[in-house]
Order: structure tokens, then sequence, then C-alpha cells
């Protein structure tokens, strides 16, 4: 297949998808929810400022931020959304306060019609938009302010130490004493108000709240908008054409698979180079797999907080490791393995590819290692001392805890390893220079690995574009830069460069077909992909055209991945054509893996939650780490093993392996990852989205439905997958040390 055309495209894409998210970024700069300078009474009352607002936001952030619960629905799942309980409780309290004075009754007993009066005073109360832009200050009765007294109190007396409150801290999982100042709960306090007053108050000039009227609030009339039901029915028009138009390519595409006689009768890479850089390489899985030792013992602990609250099997842990520092750690340490698996097998292939070794590569190979362990160990630590709330804010950001899931770790840690990717991009370009210099067929799929690897380096970048105090919705569009496009995006069409080559290098696949399917699944994926970003951001203070764009482009992202199969199918086909490929049987495997778990976990389960009217009444609950679990770790995570487990394999490919601890550890990890998935997130997850969508999203995610015998037992039903997935991990790491130690390979053979 002639790949002119295919560059094209994928140069067009790239293009005309990055025009328009920068454009609508530009737009979500301009119409974020503003921050007032003050937040006054009509009697001229000071009740804060908008410098307490931001460094209310500095101080969530340095507890944790969106590992203790959720803002706007993004963050954590044990403590409730703090925007939409914040929101109940105020209209709760003006609700009361009104029926007594009205009725000298509480709310609950004045009848259906006196409680229809009531609930439109109290939306005129909250949903007028009282902002004024040329002071800067929101205007609120002295009705509210009382309201927000009473609500602060209460968050107080949580955060706090007051013994009244330990019960619901448990349910929670907050340690007493989370915030250890008066002052700083105060200021966090105005932050969280400013986030429940953007979820309610109407934009100017229109009659929706700045996060699309999430959460759902029958009291205040938060409901989905019309936008909301027409982008979901196109949304799925989408989906349906895209998935035919895909089903007729597939359909319509001759088969260039090898023939059975083009097949190598043995193992091509018998008496293949193998450089001092390459060798390196090996200590880099080691780490890997010892990160993944941790990764999982912190995601044990911090399931069972989701239980037992402040302990773990009765062992007091939440003063020295609280939930949300295991919560942290459990997901930076899985960013942090699956990213070194990666980056790791791109060293590796890089001067196999051109069969030259550049000079010093093996001593920036060694740097980079020290370099990378220096920024995992540093991270972790500052994390603990900012929410162990020992820095102060500024040093907080720097070296602490920024707050916000996926990247956590401070800024400087942020810098240093930017500057690691960076010097592993020189790495891989001085690697891959001698071959891309060279005339050769290969030449479009090494400029489509050298694109991927600047990719990796560069849009890392996008999580240095927030600022300390940057409005969240802003920090918010980078976020899901680095989350979306950098994890989920280049690091994707990076791995597919890395498959195709290392199929190639066998001897299983002609470059041309290898160079032709990369484009072809690059522009597919980047179709949707790019602009699919948006869907992350439909109720974080974004306009509706930001809606609008994520309807549509996430349903295309699910397009390729519903036709998986084949490439399952395809990996199948290839492991059972040689005796000799029987020894790479286990990292085809992985890869198999990852095709059923692209279809299910980022594909099924994704497009669960992905429409707007679904996520309306999903966001923040446990629907969505169950397409976090199956995705990330079910795709990323078994692709990072499956790349390690080829490098081994290739590194001494003379060796027969003794697979007893590797095949248990493939069908342990895929087994335990569907039972705590199926038999206990995902129900969590419907039971909580039917509570949602009858009374309210802080019903869902409050203690009393939480805290729900039934619920409950749902939860700890997830000790049986956890068990099975930490046994086939543990299997793993055995079986990778025993290539070093032996017993993982067959004697006499």
């Amino acid at each position: 297949m002639k790949t002119r055309k295919l560059w094209f495209g994928f140069i067009a894409v790239m293009t005309i998808s990055f025009s328009v998210l920068i454009y609508y970024g530009r737009e979500i700069y301009k119409q974020a929810p503003p921050i007032p300078s003050e937040v006054v009474t009509t009697d001229g009352t000071v009740l804060f400022s908008g410098q307490d607002v931001k460094d209310g936001q500095n101080i969530w952030q340095s507890i944790g931020g969106q590992e203790v619960g959720t803002v706007w629905g993004h963050g954590s799942y044990v403590a409730p959304d703090w925007s939409a309980d914040w929101l109940h409780r105020e209209s709760v309290y003006i609700l009361d306060y009104l029926a007594d004075t009205s009725y000298h009754k509480a709310y609950a007993d004045v009848t259906a019609e006196q409680k229809a009066m009531l609930k439109i005073r109290l939306q005129h109360e909250l949903r007028t938009n009282t902002y004024d832009a040329a002071t800067g200050k929101i205007v609120i009765s002295p009705l509210r302010a009382r309201a927000i007294k009473a609500v602060g109190e209460h968050y107080t007396s949580l955060f706090m130490a007051d013994p009244k409150l330990e019960k619901l801290r448990d349910a929670y999982a907050i340690p007493p004493n989370t915030i250890k100042d008066q002052g700083r709960m105060n200021q966090m306090n105005a932050f969280f108000f400013w986030i429940s007053w953007t979820c309610v108050t109407d934009r100017p000039g229109s009659e929706i709240s700045y996060t699309n009227n999430w959460p759902s609030e029958e009291l205040v009339d938060n409901k989905p908008t019309s936008s909301l039901i027409l982008w979901t029915g196109f949304s799925v028009i989408m989906l349906i054409a895209g998935i035919g138009l895909m089903g007729w390519y597939y359909a319509s595409r001759k088969e260039e698979g090898l023939l059975e006689s083009e097949i190598p009768n043995k193992d091509p890479l018998l008496g293949g180079i193998f450089t001092p850089s390459m060798k390196a390489t090996l200590k880099y899985f080691w780490v890997v797999t010892a990160l993944i030792l941790v990764q999982i013992l912190m995601g044990v602990i911090t399931a069972h907080y989701g239980v037992e609250g402040q302990a773990f099997y009765g062992l007091p842990l939440s003063g020295i490791l609280p939930y949300s520092i295991s919560r942290t750690w459990h997901i930076q340490l899985a960013i942090f393995w699956i990213a070194t698996s990666w980056l790791a097998t791109g060293l590796y292939l890089a001067p196999a590819v051109s069969g030259k070794e550049p000079r010093f590569q093996a001593l920036g190979v060694n740097f980079l290692f020290i370099a990378l362990l220096v920024i995992v160990v540093g991270s972790l630590i500052g994390q603990w001392f900012g929410v162990m709330q020992r820095l102060g804010l500024v040093t907080n950001f720097w070296f602490g805890h920024q707050g916000y899931e996926y990247v956590d770790l401070g800024r400087f840690w942020q810098l240093f390893l930017f500057v690691g990717l960076v010097i592993w991009l020189v790495l891989m370009a001085r690697g891959l220079m001698p071959a891309l210099r060279a005339k050769s067929e290969n030449k479009s799929l090494l400029t489509m690995f050298l694109i991927s690897t600047i990719a990796i380096a560069a849009f890392y970048g996008a999580g240095l574009m927030w600022g300390r105090q940057t409005n969240l919705a802003v920090a918010e569009y980078w976020r899901w830069w680095v989350v979306h496009l950098w994890v989920e995006g280049f690091f994707e069409v990076f791995a597919t460069v890395a498959i195709a080559f290392l199929f190639v290098r066998l001897g299983l696949v002609r470059i041309s077909t290898a160079t032709a399917g990369v484009l072809i699944s690059t522009i597919v994926f980047l179709s949707g992909g790019i602009l699919g970003t948006f869907h992350h951001l439909y109720f974080t203070g974004t306009p509706t055209a930001v809606l609008a764009l994520g309807a549509t482009f996430s349903a295309l992202e699910v397009v390729p991945l519903v036709l998986m199969g084949f490439e399952g199918y395809g990996n199948y086909k290839i492991s059972q054509s040689r005796n000799w490929i029987a020894g790479y049987k286990w990292p085809i495997y992985f890869f198999l893996s990852v095709a059923f778990w692209n279809l299910v976990g980022a594909g099924i389960f994704g497009f669960l939650i992905n429409p707007p009217i679904a996520l309306y009444y999903m966001q923040g609950l446990n629907t969505t780490p169950v397409h976090g679990h199956t995705a990330l770790f079910g795709v990323y995570g078994m692709l990072g093993i499956g790349l390690m487990l080829f490098v081994l394999k290739s590194m001494e490919p003379e060796k027969v392996w003794n697979e007893k601890w590797v095949k248990f550890a493939f069908w342990a990890i895929n087994i335990g990852l569907a039972l705590m998935v199926l038999i206990s997130v995902l129900p969590v997850g419907l039971a909580q989205t039917w509570v949602s969508v009858r009374t309210g999203m802080w019903y869902a995610r409050s203690a009393e439905f939480m805290q729900d015998p039934t619920i409950a037992f749902l939860r700890w039903l997830r000790v049986i997958g956890d068990t099975v997935f930490a046994a086939g991990t543990l299997a793993l790491a055995w079986f990778i040390f025993g290539l070093k130690g032996g017993w993982s390979v067959e004697k006499n053979k």
C-alpha cells in the first residue's frame, strides 16, 4: 500500500484536531467560572476574598486534592463529591429555614405544594448570578451567608478533630486533623463554596449553570440540559456510523499477511546485535517489576480503606499512610512503571533497529536510569510531606502534592521528569538516526517511531501549563492533555510502532504491511482521540461547544476498539505459526489480552460512561474506576508487561523459559482483574447510578448509601478479585527475577 496518502491523512488529522483543541482551549480560558474579588452580603459584610478561594484551592490540593473525594466529579470515590455535597447541604439549610419562618415546620413536614413554593424561592436564591464583573464581587443574602457558615462548621468538624464526626470520618477514610489550622480550614471552605457556586449559578444570559447543570440536584432544578440529550443521541449515531465504516474497511482490505513459506524457520534474533546500551536496559525492567509489586500493595490498602476507613484489617495505618497517600502512590506508581517499561523498550529497540551503537549511548541510558529513580523516590516522599501538612503552600506546589489525579507530583518533580523525557528523546534520536539516514523501505515506520517519541517528550510539557493558583477549569483542561493525550494518546501510538518493529524484526510481518498498518491505526485513533479529550471536560466550567465536540469525537474513539478481535486473532495466529515462536508465546499472549481489554475496558466500559447523559449521572461514581482499571492496567499495563517480556526474551533468545510461573501470572492477572470489576466495582457503580438518577449525585456518594449493608458486602467482594490479581503479580515478579536467578529457565535446553 502506498504511504504518501496516509501521511497526508496523518498530517491533516493532527493539524485540524489540534487547531480545534487549542481554539476551544482559548474559549475555556475566556469563559471559565470567575473567581470573585470578594463574596459579600447585601449589608456589606465580607465573608471571604478571592485570595481566600485561591489559597483554599491550594490547601485542598495539599491534603491530596482529587485523592480525597471529588470536585466536579473528578477524583477518588470514598469521600463525597464536595461540590455536590456542599450544594445539597446549603440547599437543605435554606429550605429548612424558609419552612420554619413561613410555616413553623421543618421542610420535610410541609405539604407538597408548600415544598414546591419553597424550592422556587431556593432556586431564585441560588441560581441567580449575582457576580458583578465591574467590581469582581459576588453579592449574597444574609440567609445564604448563614447557610455557608453552617456548612462550613460541618466541614470544619469533619476535617479537623470533632469526636462527634468520628464515624463519618471513618466512612470517608479521612484521618482526624487532616487540616490542623482553623485559618486554613476557613480558606478551604471558601474554595468549596466557590466550586458549589459554579454548579448552581446560571451563566450570564443563560439558564444553565457554569457546569452544564451538573451535579443532578432536584432541589435547585439541576437537571440534564437539552444540549446534553441532543449530543448524546448524536454520539450514538456517530458510533454506529464509525463502526459501519470501519467494518467496511476491514471487509474490503485484502489480506497482506506473510505466506506460510515466508515465515522464518528459526529465530532471527539468534546471533543478532546486542549492544552495551541494550544490556543496560535490563535493570529498568527489574525496577518495573518492583514498582508493580509496590503499586499493587498500595492498591490493596486503598481498596481496604473503602470498607474499614482508617485501618487495614485492624492495623491503624491512616496516621502514617492516609488514604490520600496510598491512592496517590497507587496511581503514580502505575504511571511510573508502565512508562518506564515503554521507555526502556524504546531504548532497547533504537540500536537494534539501526544496527549501530552511538558513542556513550550506554552512559546515557545509565544516567537516565538514575534520574528516573530519583524522580520516583523524591516525588513520593514529597507527596507524603505535603499531605501530612509539613509544607507551606508554595513549597507544597513545588515539592509536595499538587492534588490533581494522575499528575499529583510537585512541579519540581514534573520539571525533572520532563527533562528526563527530553534526555530519553535525545537517546532515542541518536539510536535511530543511522537507520533514518539510510535508504530503506522502513523509513516511514522509523519516521513514525521518531514522531511518537517526540510527542511523548513534548506532550508531558502540557502539565507545566498551569500555575499554583490557576483557575480550576483551566487547570483541568491542561491536566487532560497529559492524562488523555500523553498517556492514552501518543503512548498508544508509540506502543503500536514498537510492536510493529518487534514483529518485523522477528520476520513475522512485512515492513510495508507494518508501515501501512501503523499509519492507518494512528489516523483512526487520533481522529477521535485528540478532540475526544473534551469528553473529560463536560462539567468542569466549560462552554457548551466543548460538550458537543467531546460527545461526537469520544464516540469515534471507540470505533477502532470494537474490531480488536482482528488484531487479537492475528497475534494468536502468529503464535501458532512456527515452533520457535513458542518462545515468544507469553509476550504475544499479553498482547492478545491487550486487544481483549481494549475492546472491553476502553471500548465497552468506556462508552458506558462517555455519552453526555450517561456521564451526567455517572461522573464521580464507581463506574469510572471500572473503565479506569480495565483500560489503564488492562490495556497499558498488559502492554507494558508484554513489551518487557518480549525484550527479556530477545535478550537471550537461545534460552528456553520454564513457563509455570508466567503462565499462572497471565491467567491470574487477567481473571483477577475481571473478578475485581464484575463482582464488585461494576455492581457498586450501577447501584450508585440508579440512586444518582432517582435522588441525586450527593446521595450516590453519601456515607448513608455507601455504608448500606448490601453496598458494603459488594465492596468486600472485591477481596476475591484483588487476591487473585495480587497472586498473579507476585508470580510475574518471581518469574522475572528467576530469569536472572535461574529458576525461570529450563535446564539442559
